[in-house]
């Protein structure tokens, strides 16, 4: 039986599964960030063979067919490739941006749009298995507002100044404040800034926790990454387009709060579109493995 290969490399965990052509799930990794844009270019290939090296452990990596990897921004494929060389992947690899994944995730469709909100932020018009084009993206410094990042940026920015200020503490503060393990502001902002930037998206769950608390802040930061990520999605997409909206990343999955404020705002803007939620990152990228298979027989 051919079995086929996704992976998802994300900057926060890199996510594989080995599936037969139909979809049936014959093994799975995972293991840290494996972007070389994000991480450190060793520290990426380690990350890599972790998650295939788990993923392969329970089959025989000659029956696999085609292998399809989504990376932001795309990924170095030589760093895939000795990965692969290292296990005995022997089959084609197709390396393509973590939109064209996400948006397999979520629908058979050949065209639509994908709005991504996960360590990053990106909205993308996808045309038969390829970015058309697409918005934001442009990393923490710059840009993914609205993202797992984001979320946990203002979070701490806001208790930062709470905390500056005198305030009681609310929900959000509690919880911030704990896991930063600093509860005043001097210290508070001394711990966040001795940790890597992209960690502040580890904050996210809190916000999400505050906010179903009722607290304000987590309330005001939820609609603001609303608004922002559709305001990312309304820059690619033309009014009255009836394809489908496929929304993925681990924030838009997990974060409830968030994505049904998104889902509210795109209804209205397309509502003739169907809003769709992708399923994981990784299973995208085998659909995309098997098409590659069975297209053209």
């Amino acid at each position: 039986m051919t079995l086929v290969l996704g992976i998802d490399i994300g900057g926060t965990a890199t996510r594989a599964v080995v599936t037969t052509l139909g979809g049936t799930r014959a093994g799975s990794g995972r293991a840290g960030a494996a972007n070389p844009v994000t991480v450190p270019a060793a520290e990426a290939a380690a990350n890599l063979t972790a998650a295939l090296t788990a993923a392969l452990s329970t089959v025989d990596v000659a029956r696999i067919g085609a292998a399809v990897a989504g990376a932001a921004g795309g990924s170095r494929p030589a760093v895939l490739q000795a990965a692969f060389d290292t296990l005995g992947v022997r089959c084609p690899l197709r390396v393509v941006g973590d939109a064209v994944i996400a948006f397999a995730a979520g629908t058979t469709e050949p065209a639509g749009s994908v709005l991504i909100s996960g360590t990053g932020a990106v909205a993308a018009e996808i045309r038969a298995g390829t970015i058309a084009c697409t918005a934001d993206g442009l990393g923490w410094l710059l840009g993914d507002l609205g993202s797992g990042f984001w979320i946990g940026r203002s979070a701490a920015t806001a208790v930062a100044r709470a905390l500056y200020r005198g305030d009681p503490p609310g929900p959000l503060a509690r919880l911030v404040t704990a896991a930063v393990g600093a509860r005043e502001g001097d210290p508070f902002v001394a711990a966040v800034h001795d940790r890597p930037p992209r960690e502040l998206a580890a904050l996210t769950p809190l916000v999400t926790a505050a906010a179903a608390d009722g607290d304000p802040v987590a309330l005001s930061i939820m609609a603001g990454a609303a608004t922002h990520l559709c305001q990312t999605l309304a820059e690619i997409r033309e009014p009255g387009d009836r394809r489908p909206i496929v929304l993925a990343g681990g924030v838009l999955r997990h974060c409830l709060p968030l994505r049904a404020a998104v889902r509210a705002r795109l209804t209205a803007a397309w509502p003739a579109a169907p809003v769709l939620v992708a399923g994981p990152g990784e299973e995208g990228a085998a659909r995309l493995a098997a098409h590659d298979l069975t297209a053209y027989t």
